[in-house]
């Protein structure tokens, strides 16, 4: 048996406003709406993951989803212009990450992170 994909399934109150948020932000694509659950996406490979955590790290909570970009400071300064309040960050951690943390519209705790 191979892992074909694993997908993060987010509770949304408030599809629109989420796609909104995650589009505007991580500029992703919508890649299939059924007004009940939408996918977003980036065309993409990526490796298979799951985390396994007790605390999100530096005695953060930990977070519903931990998305990888190129750029951490640059998206850092995007989320500041769309006017999303930072909770965390940003920081160089000492595992060789530097992140930032902030809550979706959904109350979901996201880690934005960067290897360094």
């Amino acid at each position: 048996m191979a892992i074909k994909r694993i997908t993060a399934n987010l509770n949304a109150p408030s599809i629109p406003e989420l796609k909104t948020f995650y589009q505007e932000l991580f500029g992703l694509d919508v890649l299939m709406d059924f007004g009940w659950i939408a996918t977003l996406g980036a065309d993409i490979q990526a490796p298979v993951q799951l985390s396994l955590a007790t605390s999100g790290g530096e005695g953060t909570p930990v977070p519903e989803l931990s998305i990888e970009v190129d750029n951490v400071d640059d998206l850092h300064a995007k989320a500041i212009e769309l006017g999303h309040d930072i909770l965390y960050g940003p920081e160089d951690e000492n595992w060789g990450v530097r992140r930032f943390m902030l809550h979706d519209p959904a109350d979901n705790l996201i880690n934005v992170m960067q290897h360094l």
